[in-house]
Formats: structure tokens, C-alpha cells, sequence
């Protein structure tokens, strides 16, 4: 069985009920679960919350919810790799064999049923733990620079000063999408931005983080404005 798995836990401080707040006419969640149903990859799509709330629009929307995830994995310091090892334990506790995981994120609108399948050829087609989507910085991270404690600032590097921006390496960062795991990566806390990854790159446009109100109003501009170009 391959197995999606939509964390969303519903205790959002920035923004508060983020994963289920009306993201361009829908419930923010939806959009992933959406993406998920569509993308054909996945016998089940489980979201896995603390919140009645969250269950109940997840299963309105076609996502099964068959447990509500326990508080000690609910609280702001708990990171994905230990919620995604959950739902597949609760799995492999009822004799449900899983073949592959692909964790999506609950805030990540953008996401796509095309790119979810690239993931998992590249999963299956390589000798790896995971694959996962990520993006270009739009600036050379080696150029980058701090702002000192006497307000001031310096650089991080200063011997890139005088170097030409085409001559610098390309970085990237994790999009925060979707993440393809074998179980055994999973289920062993292996971490993901290793060597041992393989990552899918999407276009800078079709990334947004969205951990602030003014994170929300750009996406949502952005959004619009991809389904406007598109239609």
C-alpha cells in the first residue's frame, strides 16, 4: 500500500485554525488532500490531527482520519519525521502492509498531483530514503549578509564580496511540500536532507512558506493570479 499522510495538528499560533482558514474558497487543507486523491499514487490519504474540527472538514473533503494523533505528538517541538512514523505504526499494528510514504504538507496549496508522482518515480527509481520537492533561492546565499547587535552589518562569507553572482553556485532550499519516504527510512528517524535523498525541483513561483498573515496575502495573490494565467 502506498500511504499519504496530511499533518495537521491544530494548534497554529501565527495563524490561528491556518490548516482549515478559507484559502482562495476552500479550507486550507483541502487543496493538499486535493492534490493527494488526484495525483492516483495513494490507496489511502490519512491526515493525521489532534483536532475534531480539522477531522471533520478532512473527511469532508474526501481524506480518511482513523485516529486522532496524541497530544504528546501534537505540541510545538515535534517534528514530522515522529508523526509520519505514527500513522505508518498504526498501519502496520492492523496487518496493513505500506509500501511507501509520502508526507504533504497541510499549508502547502501549491502543491501538485504531477509533482507528487515525479516523487515517487524518483523514490522508486533510485537507491534512496526519501525524495522531496525543493527550490532555487532567488539570491546567492554565499552574498548573504547579518544584521549586527550595533545595528550595523556584515557578512557571512566577506570573500565573496567581489564575487560575480554568475560565478557563485546555485543553493536551494526545501519547498515544503511533499516527502516520499520508505518505511524503513521512516520508521528509523532517518533524517531527510542527506545525500541519501533525491530532490524534485520546482519552479520558485510555486513555492510559498505561510507562517505569517502577510505570508497568507501573497500566496493567495499568487494563487489567484497561476489560475487566472492558466484558465
Amino acid at each position: 500500500m502506498r500511504l499519504a499522510v496530511i499533518p495537521a495538528r491544530g494548534g497554529s499560533k501565527r495563524i490561528p485554525r491556518k490548516n482549515i482558514k478559507a484559502f482562495c474558497g476552500r479550507p486550507m487543507i483541502a487543496w493538499s488532500i486535493e492534490a493527494a486523491l488526484n495525483s492516483g499514487c495513494f490507496e489511502r490519504v490519512i491526515v493525521s490531527t489532534d483536532d475534531l474540527e480539522i477531522a471533520e472538514v478532512a473527511k469532508a473533503w474526501g481524506a480518511e482520519v482513523p485516529f486522532l494523533r496524541p497530544s504528546e505528538l501534537a505540541d510545538d517541538y515535534t517534528g514530522t519525521i515522529p508523526v509520519i512514523s505514527h500513522s505508518i505504526e498504526w498501519c502496520l499494528q492492523r496487518k496493513l502492509e505500506v509500501e511507501a510514504v509520502c508526507c504533504i504538507y497541510a499549508t502547502a496549496p501549491f502543491v501538485s498531483a504531477v509533482d507528487i508522482c515525479r516523487g515517487y518515480h524518483a523514490l522508486t527509481s533510485n537507491p534512496c530514503d526519501y525524495s522531496f520537492s525543493v527550490t532555487s533561492y532567488a539570491f546567492p546565499i554565499q552574498r548573504a549578509i547579518r544584521i549586527t547587535s550595533n545595528e550595523r552589518v556584515e557578512m557571512f562569507d566577506p570573500k565573496y564580496f567581489n564575487a560575480r553572482s554568475q560565478d557563485l553556485e546555485e543553493a536551494f532550499h526545501d519547498a515544503g511540500q511533499f516527502y516520499w519516504g520508505r518505511v524503513t527510512a521512516w520508521l528509523a528517524n532517518k533524517q531527510i536532507f542527506t545525500p541519501n535523498s533525491v530532490p524534485i525541483v520546482l519552479p520558485r513561483h510555486r513555492v510559498q512558506d505561510i507562517d505569517t498573515p502577510e505570508d497568507w496575502d501573497r500566496a493567495e495573490w499568487l494563487f489567484k493570479t497561476m489560475q487566472a494565467t492558466e484558465s
